[in-house]
């Protein structure tokens, strides 16, 4: 006779096998296209309750707007450095 939960229990095992076989047999690139996806639903602002139109509206410009620093600061930092830095 056959326990169901020990069945259940060995179906649910043999899924999440199988899920972790595929996905190491698709390498590296569905790790980037993972990465790109939550890189992308993080400014999209895909966390945040879309009925809360305030919220969602706010969260993507305050994303938008941090990425536009960061390249800022980014090319800041590298004028700076080219320039001599400290050493001037």
């Amino acid at each position: 006779m056959a326990d169901p939960k020990h069945d259940a229990r060995q179906r649910e095992s043999q899924r999440i096998i199988e899920r972790v076989s595929q996905e190491a047999e698709s390498g590296g690139r569905s790790m980037l296209d993972r990465a790109t996806k939550r890189a992308r639903d993080h400014v999209a602002a895909a966390d945040v309750d879309r009925g809360d139109r305030i919220e969602y509206w706010g969260t993507r410009i305050g994303r938008i707007l941090s990425i536009f620093l960061v390249i800022g600061l980014v090319a800041w930092l590298i004028n700076f450095l080219m320039r001599g830095g400290l050493s001037q």
